[in-house]
């Protein structure tokens, strides 16, 4: 193959659609109308849901807020005083997420994968009337109100597979609806005092193909009010990981990709690798976390399990480490620690590292 007629993503194209994306989002006033995370939505197969739940209760400061039984199904619904709300659901029922979860290492958990993040709007009407007069579908004709909320979302997105959520509130934080019953939990949180060191979401990172990175950017600014921010590449590991944030301090999404399409199996870089074995899907969720190092230690004393040790240090402004991913979600966790006057997201030194740490998994 002439690798010179390969595809290769460079920032040229993008940044000059980000130029546009950014002026249109302002003639039509959605700066004004979209806001930040308010969930992210996960779904495990039936016989799973108690051991996920547990899991990430054991493994963050989330605890639980309450359970609902919504027509037969149930959902947990997490919370962190200032974090975003993580529901957990156990649904086998068909869905347009399904076509996503095949692969050789998520094909046996059909349909399982974090589905969708929600987001804040104020006026969903006019936020719906917009994005459709724009282009943009939507998986129901009409928005559901309920009687503390009014939300949409979009199909999975054929980038990511992954959906976005809009709500508008009425009782900010309640996601009962009409047909909803309360349940008792039947799981618990543990007592461990270092859970408290793990703090609010501070990104998740959705694995994309190269060919796709553009779109997948693109897409998730036109709805929403996030810009891209900066992009690092590891050449040596055909990858770039891809920040897009609302504000500094804020929650961020971020998009992991090739350089230059999967080219062969027998040298493949990691996210191509994983993209081959588990589909696109969102790799890890990050946690920011105090006292990393002796959380990192207690966890892995009460059964945690690490793909790397923690990479980086204060010198480099920030450390970090992921988990073995969960036998129950896929998910892996990230704890990262950035220290004070450290004006960067990430280090090109440390994504190299983690970048690595995720070959074997």
């Amino acid at each position: 193959m002439d690798l010179s007629k390969v595809f290769q993503n460079t920032d040229n194209m993008l940044q000059k659609a980000i130029l546009k994306i950014k002026q249109e989002r302002r003639d039509f006033g959605l700066d004004k109308i979209v806001g930040g995370l308010e969930n992210i939505s996960i779904n495990t197969e039936p016989a799973n849901l108690e051991n996920a739940v547990q899991e990430i209760l054991n493994t963050t400061n989330y605890d639980i807020n309450v359970v609902l039984d919504n027509l037969g199904g149930l959902a947990y619904v997490l919370s962190l005083d200032g974090s975003c709300d993580i529901i957990v659901t156990g649904k086998d029922t068909p869905s347009p997420f399904t076509q996503y979860n095949t692969g050789p290492k998520s094909s046996h958990l059909p349909h399982t994968r974090l589905e969708v993040f929600t987001f804040l709007v104020k006026n969903i009407e006019r936020f719906v009337e917009i994005q459709r007069q724009r282009g943009f579908e939507f998986a129901s004709d009409d928005i559901f109100h309920a009687n503390n909320y009014s939300y949409i979302q979009t199909l999975p997105s054929s980038y990511t597979g992954n959906a976005l959520g809009f709500v508008e509130w009425k009782k900010r934080g309640d996601w009962s609806c009409e047909h909803s019953t309360f349940v008792n939990s039947p799981v618990t949180k543990p007592h461990r005092t270092y859970l408290k060191n793990i703090g609010f979401l501070d990104h998740a990172a959705t694995r994309v193909r190269a060919q796709d990175r553009d779109a997948a950017i693109i897409e998730f600014m036109n709805l929403t009010n996030y810009d891209f921010q900066f992009a690092i590449y590891v050449n040596s590991m055909n990858s770039i990981t891809n920040v897009a944030r609302s504000g500094r301090d804020d929650y961020a999404q971020v998009f992991t990709s090739g350089i230059t399409p999967l080219q062969s199996m027998e040298k493949p870089g990691p996210t191509e690798k994983f993209i081959d074995n588990y589909n696109t899907r969102v790799h890890h969720l990050a946690f920011v976390t105090e006292n990393i190092e002796e959380t990192y230690e207690s966890l892995k004393k009460d059964g945690q399990q690490y793909l790397i040790g923690l990479v980086g240090g204060e010198e480099e402004g920030l450390k970090q480490t992921f988990t073995r991913p969960s036998k129950y979600t896929l998910l892996v966790n990230e704890y990262i620690k950035r220290y004070g006057g450290f004006e960067g997201f990430f280090t090109k030194s440390n994504v190299t590292a983690l970048t690595g740490a995720t070959h074997d998994q």
